[in-house]
């Protein structure tokens, strides 16, 4: 009887410890568009209120981003004793370079993303040089067309210098795109990607 009043309390204060130290864990809101700028991506890269865990390191990225799974990040943030509710269900986290990030103001980042047809009027390269996107990077992919311009994220089915065709897949949808690489973690599909097939195979 003892042992069965001594296993009940434990357990009970096994309860109470862990419901003491959600209470205390701190709140935290993920940023709009995370970036790291130096490859080593900390929970105050990915979150406002990060506090005295903001140089906590969670990750290294190896090209323009690294995908975090959102249960993944949320363990890891409550270790370090923070709580991310993820209210609005996400399940997956991107984290860009801060030079490959949307509306960079880095003048290379900002030539990459020049519209397509503008892009086409340069000279293509006879031969692929430097990959610039590599499998399983995230890349974002620009259409345009009609003067409409629209961008959505996917993931690299595959390695692609600049000029070269790549397949990437949607994150949302699933679907493969067919897409031109035009730069680090960005490429270009429909109209603007024909163009530049249609370039390079003029220049050869």
């Amino acid at each position: 009887m003892r042992a069965l009043i001594l296993g009940v309390a434990a357990t009970l204060l096994g309860a109470t410890l862990l419901g003491a130290t959600a209470a205390l864990a701190d709140p935290v809101a993920l940023k709009v568009n995370p970036t790291d700028d130096d490859g080593s991506v900390t929970l105050g890269d990915l979150f406002d209120g990060a506090g005295s865990a903001a140089g906590v390191v969670v990750g290294r990225r190896v090209g323009p981003s690294i995908v975090f799974e959102a249960g993944q990040l949320q363990g890891m943030a409550r270790q370090a004793g923070l709580d991310w509710a993820n209210p609005t269900g996400l399940r997956r986290v991107v984290v860009r370079g801060v030079n490959f990030a949307p509306g960079a103001s880095a003048p290379a980042a900002a030539d990459q993303a020049q519209p397509a047809v503008a892009r086409a009027a340069a000279p293509v390269r006879a031969a692929y040089g430097d990959r610039v996107i590599n499998r399983n990077d995230i890349v974002e992919v620009a259409y345009e067309a009609g003067g409409v311009r629209l961008t959505i994220s996917g993931r690299a089915e595959g390695n692609a210098a600049e000029g070269q065709r790549i397949a990437i897949r949607n994150l949302q949808s699933n679907r493969v795109i067919d897409a031109v690489a035009i730069g680090p973690g960005l490429a270009v599909a429909g109209p603007g990607a024909q163009t530049i097939r249609t370039q390079q195979f003029a220049s050869r």
